[in-house]
């Protein structure tokens, strides 16, 4: 159970029947031996091979129609199996990038909650504490992220599942890290320090207006499928970065001390452990250290 605000203000607390399935796996220590098989990376594979085959268009109507799904935004095709369909393109012009190159956009749809690196390159999720070192296994490259934030966008299965450059600049290479598949719903984080214990990537985006961005996914339960296009290479802001197949997952920014600040509801609501719905392209925070456009 975890509460969610729009950008207006309304506050809901969020029970789904996923969320009650996974309390009751995760919250007892028979239920967590129980998933602990179908967190391998093995099993994402196969229930991926499984999600490519023709037969499993059959569970998109009911998905589309149990989640709400505006079908209406996304382009018109015939789906070949149900990951064409979960990989879908929305229409041009659904999604808008914030116009003014100093507010820092969202690089997708999804649940954010921003989190403060200390001194130390310490950050904690809820009652979970975690290094910035352990979580890119890259000491050096932890250090120079001391005093930044840490902002984690939470992708449900209903959410579009593309995400975009931030900034305009150059990409470096993508750095893949192994791990496990918890889920990434916030009750798994009560029992694993899932976001250093899941398989990941992440790459550098050396942005015109934000400075070096650290740009990673994270795989969740059923979702070890990261698909990123090739880096090394000068991007556009806006420009689509890549997907993931089948199931919820999680994009993570993070940014060097004083290049940007978090908008102020969004940091509040974090602080009260409140997750912020957003929308790909919607600005999340302006350049500079307190909020000031710069």
């Amino acid at each position: 159970m975890h509460y969610v605000a729009d950008r207006s203000g309304k506050v809901w607390r969020e029970n789904s029947l996923q969320d009650k399935v996974l309390e009751g796996f995760y919250g007892h220590m028979l239920g967590r031996t129980l998933l602990k098989p179908l967190t391998l990376p093995v099993v994402s594979k196969a229930g991926g091979a499984l999600l490519d085959c023709g037969i499993s268009r059959i569970m998109i109507r009911p998905f589309i129609r149990r989640n709400g799904i505006a079908m209406e935004e996304y382009e018109t095709k015939r789906y070949r199996s149900y990951n064409d369909f979960f990989t879908r393109k929305l229409r041009q012009g659904m999604r808008r990038v914030a116009e003014n190159p100093k507010i820092l956009p969202a690089p997708c749809d999804g649940r954010l909650c921003v989190y403060k690196i200390d001194d130390r390159n310490v950050f904690t999720v809820k009652h979970t504490k975690y290094t910035v070192g352990s979580l890119l296994r890259n000491r050096k490259l932890a250090d120079s992220y001391a005093g930044g934030y840490v902002w984690v966008f939470r992708l449900c299965v209903e959410d579009y599942h593309r995400y975009i450059y931030v900034d305009d600049g150059y990409v470096s290479g993508s750095v893949k890290l192994t791990g496990v598949l918890h889920t990434v719903n916030p009750v798994a984080n009560d029992y694993y320090p899932i976001y250093k214990e899941n398989g990941r990537e992440y790459c550098l985006l050396y942005s015109k207006q934000f400075g070096t961005v650290l740009m990673m996914e994270v795989g969740a339960l059923f979702v070890g499928m990261i698909e990123n296009r090739p880096g090394r290479r000068k991007v556009k802001r806006g420009e689509e970065k890549g997907n993931f197949a089948f199931g919820g997952s999680t994009v993570i920014l993070m940014t060097k001390k004083g290049s940007v600040c978090p908008d102020r509801d969004i940091l509040r609501n974090s602080v009260r452990g409140i997750e912020t719905m957003v929308r790909m392209g919607e600005g999340v925070g302006k350049k500079g250290n307190n909020g000031i456009l710069v």
